[in-house]
C-alpha cells in the first residue's frame, strides 16, 4: 500500500509519470499503422482504373395522348335522360305489391341483417327455424311466416339457412315493386 504524503510531491510525480506513458503508447500506435501500404495504394490505383459498366439508360417517357371529344351527332354526357315513365305514385300496379291489411309478425319489427339463425326443429313434417333477434329473443319461424322490414315471406327452410323473397321499390319512382331474394344464414 503506497501512503501519499500532504505535500502532493508523490502525487505530481505520479500524474507526470502517467503523461509520459500515455504519449509512449501512442508513439507506438502511431509507428504501428505507419508500416507499409503499397498494397493499399496499389488496390485504389486498381479501383479507379477498372472499367466501369455504364448505368442503364432512362426508360422512354412516351408523351401523353390526349382524347379530344367531338360532339358531332353525339348525345350531350350530361344531359338528363328522360324515360318513359309513368308519374310518381302511379305505378301501372303490374308486378309484386306489399299487403297492406296482412297484421305485421314479431320479426317485421328488425331489419334482416339483424336476425341470426340459431337452428331448425322438425316436428310432425313441418320444419321450423330458430332466428334471434338483436334483443336475444328466440322465435320460431316457417315457410310462409314474415321476417324483416321489407315484407320478406319464408319460402324455403334448409338446415343452413332461411330463404325468402322481399318486396321492395323498384328504385324509378314510379310506385311500382320487385321481388328480391335474400336469406338468413345458419350463424356459428
Amino acid at each position: 500500500m503506497i501512503a501519499f504524503t500532504s505535500t502532493g510531491t508523490t502525487a505530481k510525480r505520479l500524474g507526470r509519470i502517467g503523461r509520459i506513458a500515455f504519449a509512449a503508447s501512442l508513439l507506438v500506435a502511431i509507428t504501428a499503422c505507419s508500416r507499409d501500404m503499397s498494397d493499399l495504394h496499389s488496390f485504389v490505383e486498381k479501383a479507379k482504373h477498372a472499367h466501369k459498366t455504364p448505368p442503364p439508360p432512362l426508360p422512354e417517357i412516351r408523351p401523353h395522348e390526349t382524347f379530344k371529344y367531338s360532339d358531332n351527332k353525339m348525345r350531350d354526357p350530361f344531359a338528363v335522360i328522360e324515360f318513359n315513365r309513368p308519374a310518381p305514385g302511379k305505378g301501372n300496379g303490374n308486378g309484386p305489391r306489399p299487403i297492406k291489411d296482412r297484421p305485421k309478425e314479431a320479426l317485421e319489427a328488425y331489419p334482416l341483417d339483424s336476425l341470426r339463425m340459431v337452428g331448425t326443429l322438425q316436428q310432425g313434417g313441418a320444419t321450423w327455424a330458430l332466428i334471434k333477434a338483436s334483443d336475444g329473443t328466440i322465435h320460431r319461424v316457417t315457410v310462409g311466416n314474415y321476417m324483416g322490414q321489407n315484407d320478406g315471406k319464408i319460402t324455403r327452410i334448409t338446415e343452413n339457412e332461411v330463404d325468402l323473397m322481399e318486396i321492395v321499390p323498384d328504385g324509378l319512382g314510379n310506385g311500382n315493386y320487385i321481388e328480391r331474394p335474400a336469406s338468413v344464414a345458419l350463424s356459428e
